[in-house]
């Protein structure tokens, strides 16, 4: 990694912050020559013709929205700033969802700013500009456009956003005159909340918040074909994974991390949320992200994974598979419950419903067959009132999916797990059982079992899609689809 920053800059112009620079570079100044010849000699490279991004109209309409419920009131929605990883390395920048939600933009540092007027709000991307040639901060500074890439104009800013862009050092200084109500979204920029500090309540911006989030809840038509381009990804992502089976019976868990992150990475961002490769008793591990267990032929992978479009919208999959491509008796046994318990959940899944009903139908039969089984004593409705069944099935048995893998998490209680099914709405439905290793109120053979499936639902205005239904989920059909692929 390139290292040799200069320790010295030229002269800054009057009231520039001077460019930081890496102790212990091998470049003891800058000569004025060189400063001079860095200056000049480079071409024109502006972009004038650009076409507005595709989620333009969307974050349009989401921004009006956010202006209709808080009418008077200046609102400040960060990005975020960049994260020291190590020493003077950061962590992959991430803007935060609330931002890319109402801008479609993902640079760091940036900030949306709607500043009310008579007739609603103006709003602002208030964004870094280029890196500047005339202080050397292109080539000298560590975000300098020869170091980590070019930024765009404001001028190009504008034209993809649709909406006006500012340089975004001045507004510390605006936001600290600025008279009125403000809210802001806390967490992201300590710089920004502290020149409100004077201006804000916590109360106020948790329900700033808690609306943003809500806005969130029904998906248009834009965003659902983005969680489906992002299902899809991930959809090819697990095959890979079932295609290398034998490379990580002789590695290990990080086999299947890697190979699902390639696709990842080639056809989206990122991952949504850390892979979780749980193989053999790792699978009753609910976030099982360390992956450096071994894989073996005769247990199960529990693989629950999601791509992140180029868009940030994540899907969230999983599937629990026979690392030798055929389950034993009992394993199947436990996994056709828990795809029972699945099939009773999506079939809940329609606009009108109570969004609890999906996780009540799923515990309803996981409750009925531990009964059968004879691991906890009847009858169902006892169980279920006591949620004794819970000791094996843990969590709850969905959440809402978009930009976060827990979108929306910040809504109302009433508006969310208390509220009702809309069309537009995306979900997950991932019933599971979990028989801990240790667990000695099971017989010895369940021990040390996990199985989870999970599928990205899609209200409809009739009932629901399974966005990620070309995936296998019956037992039968996942032994032939696995069979298919390693043929």
């Amino acid at each position: 990694m390139a290292e040799d920053r200069a320790q010295e800059t030229p002269e800054t112009p009057e009231g520039d912050e001077p460019i930081k620079q890496r102790k212990n570079g091998l470049y003891p100044a800058v000569s004025d020559e060189l400063a001079a010849s860095m200056k000049s000699g480079w071409a024109d490279t502006e972009q004038r013709d650009l076409e507005p991004i595709a989620q333009a109209p969307h974050t349009a309409r989401r921004r009006a929205a956010l202006s209709a419920r808080f009418p008077g009131e200046r609102l400040v929605i960060p990005a975020g700033n960049l994260r020291t990883r190590s020493n003077d390395t950061e962590y992959p920048f991430r803007a935060s969802s609330e931002y890319v939600h109402l801008t479609g933009d993902q640079t760091h540092d940036a900030v949306l700013v709607l500043e009310p007027t008579a007739t609603g709000h103006e709003a602002t991307a208030y964004l870094l500009p280029r890196s500047d040639r005339e202080n050397g901060e292109f080539w000298l500074d560590g975000q300098g456009e020869l170091w980590v890439g070019r930024r765009h104009s404001l001028a190009e800013g504008a034209q993809l956003l649709g909406i006006p862009c500012e340089d975004v050092r001045t507004l510390p200084e605006r936001l600290a005159a600025a008279t009125g109500p403000v809210r802001v979204v806390r967490g992201q920029d300590a710089g920004i909340e502290a020149a409100l500090t004077d201006k804000v309540t916590a109360e106020r911006d948790e329900e700033f918040k808690a609306f943003l989030s809500e806005l969130r809840l029904v998906k248009d038509e834009w965003e659902i074909g983005e969680l489906q381009n992002a299902v899809d990804s991930t959809v090819r992502g697990f095959e890979d994974v079932v295609k290398v089976l034998d490379r990580a019976e002789a590695t290990s868990e990080r086999y299947i991390e890697g190979t699902f992150f390639l696709r990842a990475r080639v056809e989206g961002n990122d991952v949504g949320y850390g892979s979780i490769c749980a193989a053999g008793p790792h699978a009753t591990t609910l976030h099982w992200v360390r992956n450096d267990g071994p894989v073996r032929s005769g247990e199960l992978l529990l693989l629950d994974a999601g791509v992140e479009t180029t868009t940030l919208y994540t899907a969230d999959v999983t599937r629990t598979l026979p690392v030798s491509g055929t389950y034993t008796d009992l394993q199947r046994r436990i996994y056709d419950a828990v795809y029972e318990a699945q099939e009773a959940g999506i079939a809940a899944v329609r606009p009108g419903a109570k969004y609890r009903d999906f996780h009540d139908a799923a515990q309803r039969v996981l409750a009925t067959r531990l009964v059968e089984w004879g691991l906890v004593e009847g009858p169902v409705e006892r169980v279920l009132e006591l949620g004794l069944q819970r000791r094996w099935t843990l969590h709850g048995t969905g959440h809402m999916l978009g930009l976060d893998v827990h979108d929306c998490a910040q809504a109302r209680t009433e508006s969310y797990v208390d509220g009702t099914l809309e069309p537009g709405m995306v979900l997950t439905v991932e019933p599971g059982l979990y028989f801990q290793a240790d667990d000695l109120t099971v017989p010895a053979e369940y021990r040390g079992i996990g199985v989870r499936i999970e599928d990205d639902i899609l209200v409809t205005e009739d009932g629901n899609r399974n966005l990620s239904a070309a995936l296998p989920r019956r037992s039968a059909d996942v032994e032939a689809w696995m069979r298919d692929l390693r043929a």
